[in-house]
């Protein structure tokens, strides 16, 4: 399978935001470029903040969630990048805190960062990183609770996801894509949730 040249994290940027829960996406690729020693540059050409290591790019879309496909756009015509190259990075509600899903092409439940995406590239045929962030128990209640920070015990589950799914990483850019889907589809175990 194809190696991917592009992640994406999803996310709303200002700093009113950057607690909220709908910037999981954002805190992977904070975490991934932090441990990557990976400078990150705002690009406007591309409506956000950008990143590289070797052929694979890093983008951080600048535009809100609901135009996260403007930059994911630009970027991926710019550099000639296919969707099925790509790795979206999103917060998830049908999933647990703690726990993440890979997964290839699918619907996008709801998800507008997802939807504009789609939109943009013209195919849902693309890599989706799921990171859990549970489900408020009430549809109404769904735009308040992503945009509001995590419980702290959330936030803890949440981080040892976030780890998790770095550690995913190397399968990842070697393109082991059905290794990588098995590991970060398996529910951890206690020891693994807890440092």
């Amino acid at each position: 399978m194809t190696a991917p040249r592009l992640i994406v994290g999803l996310g709303n940027p200002g700093r009113d935001y950057e607690e909220t829960r709908h910037n999981a996406g954002f805190w992977f690729c904070a975490r991934l470029a932090h441990g990557w020693g990976l400078p990150l540059a705002h690009e406007s050409r591309f409506h956000g903040i950008v990143g590289r290591r070797g052929p694979l790019w890093m983008l951080l879309p600048q535009t809100f969630m609901n135009r996260s496909g403007q930059a994911v756009g630009a970027l991926a015509r710019f550099h000639r990048i296919e969707p099925a190259e790509i790795l979206v990075v999103h917060d998830e509600l049908d999933i647990p805190p703690g726990q993440l899903r890979l997964k290839f092409g699918g619907g996008m439940g709801g998800h507008n960062g997802l939807k504009d995406i789609t939109a943009h590239l013209g195919t849902q045929d693309y890599w989706r990183l799921r990171i859990g962030i549970g489900h408020p128990g009430d549809r109404n209640e769904v735009v308040n609770y992503v945009l509001k920070p995590p419980r702290r015990e959330e936030q803890a589950d949440i981080d040892a996801a976030i780890e998790r799914a770095v550690d995913l990483m190397p399968l990842i850019e070697q393109g082991e894509w059905n290794a990588a889907t098995q590991r970060a589809n398996t529910k951890p175990t206690p020891s693994q949730e807890k440092p």
